[in-house]
């Protein structure tokens, strides 16, 4: 079977213990948006994440996830931390016309799930380094999610979330 009929998000060719770990449909669905893969940017990062994969077998994926960081965040590694958390940080990041929420938060964040979790459904596992990363991610979508309060779709985006960081737990 060939990369392209492999493409995207696809239970028939994921691994037994993800689809053990994390049977829910919203996760298999490749085109809900509130799913890991279903936004454009989640595939984009499976995509990249499986094309990084080929070429690079021998190492650790938080090798990737830093790449992410640095390139999609356009931040240091160092500075992807428990401070990103803060609560009115967040607010004024999402609430200030002149920050790009989208590209720093969301992009980043749902970057960094979809590498992770892509690399559950491909080979079984999550690498015991990128879950502090991943975990990050999820919390700060969380957050950043609770604070939009007239977004329609919040409490379905964030029991989602959560469903996630239960399978982070166990992965």
């Amino acid at each position: 079977m060939d990369d392209e009929e492999r493409y995207g998000i696809r239970k028939e060719f994921a691994h037994p213990r993800a689809i053990e770990l994390i049977p829910d449909d919203f996760f298999w669905n490749c085109v809900d948006e509130l799913s890991p893969f279903g936004s454009d940017e989640g595939d984009t990062a499976l995509a990249e994440y499986r094309e990084w994969r080929r070429e690079n077998l021998d190492k650790f994926i938080i090798d990737f996830l830093i790449w992410v960081i640095e390139d999609v965040g356009d931040m240091n590694f160092e500075d992807y931390n428990d401070n990103l958390l803060d609560i009115h940080l967040l607010s004024s990041q999402i609430y200030d016309e002149d920050f790009d929420d989208e590209q720093y938060i969301f992009i980043l964040d749902i970057s960094i799930i979809a590498t992770g979790f892509g690399q559950l459904v491909d080979e079984g596992l999550i690498e015991k380094e990128a879950k502090p990363i991943i975990k990050l991610a999820l919390d700060r979508e969380i957050i950043s999610s609770e604070l939009r309060t007239n977004w329609e779709y919040r409490e379905e985006y964030i029991s989602n979330l959560n469903r996630l960081k239960e399978t982070l737990e166990k992965a």
